[in-house]
């Protein structure tokens, strides 16, 4: 019996714990989050300890993850978020990192639950509010209304806004837990099929190699998009409308 494309998705216990009658045992989700952790540093380390002037395949890499952080920084934002680049790059690299381990067989997906993905919205949502607010004082109350707009109009758009603004941390987290989700049980259910047909199977695994290419541009394309929005709406809270 075929297994459910659902169980790759359940949460386990890898080192049970328990602290007060509350359960804080580590998970295979952690496990995975950790271990993106670990390559990210090691990827930087190896890769930024040479500083060739000719760089190598390595250093190629992280210098173009580098450059392709601080242009969506300064395209998005403008020069002066310069000082922001860190978190938005461990973002960046962090979400990445989850999602391509996540395409190794047998391995979790971290961010194909909603709890990771929302925290990590969560994070920005509440870091951007700060800055904001640390920027313009309660002028980014603005915001909400912006310049121009007639009091009619105003009494229509305003709840609008404030709607769109707190909804953003849902939005942000849905986009990137229900495309990680819904790529990896495709592959699992079509991961069925060839195992199902037998030597008639080729037609699913050759959908499955496509599949899989495509799942790997979106696992690419999610963490991108994701950083972007997280800068977008770091420009709000710097420059407003």
């Amino acid at each position: 019996m075929a297994s459910n494309p659902l169980d790759q998705f359940r949460i386990e216990r890898t080192v049970p714990l328990e602290a007060g009658g509350i359960d804080i045992s580590f998970t295979n989700s952690a496990t995975f989050m950790v271990a993106a952790v670990a390559v990210i540093t090691i990827f930087m380390l190896f890769g930024a300890r040479q500083r060739a002037l000719v760089p190598g395949r390595w250093q190629s890499m992280v210098e173009m993850s580098y450059e392709l952080v601080a242009g969506m920084i300064r395209d998005t934002v403008g020069p002066e978020a310069k000082r922001y680049f860190p978190f938005v790059f461990t973002l960046f690299m962090f979400i990445l990192v989850c999602n391509l381990l996540g395409m190794i067989p047998y391995s979790f997906t971290a961010t194909s639950h909603i709890i990771v993905t929302f925290a990590l919205a969560a994070v920005i949502f509440v870091g951007v509010t700060i800055i904001g607010f640390v920027q313009h004082g309660l002028g980014y109350l603005r915001l909400f209304a912006p310049e121009g707009a007639s009091l009619v109009i105003l009494i229509i758009l305003i709840p609008i806004e404030i709607i769109s603004y707190f909804i953003r941390p849902i939005s942000l987290s849905v986009r990137l837990f229900a495309n990680m989700m819904a790529g990896h049980t495709m592959l699992k259910v079509f991961a069925g099929f060839v195992v199902s047909l037998g030597a008639f199977g080729f037609v699913p695994f050759a959908f499955m190699i496509a599949l899989t290419g495509l799942e790997v541009i979106i696992a690419i394309l999610q963490a991108y998009i994701f950083s972007v929005l997280a800068c977008i709406y770091l420009n709000d809270a710097i420059h407003l409308h």
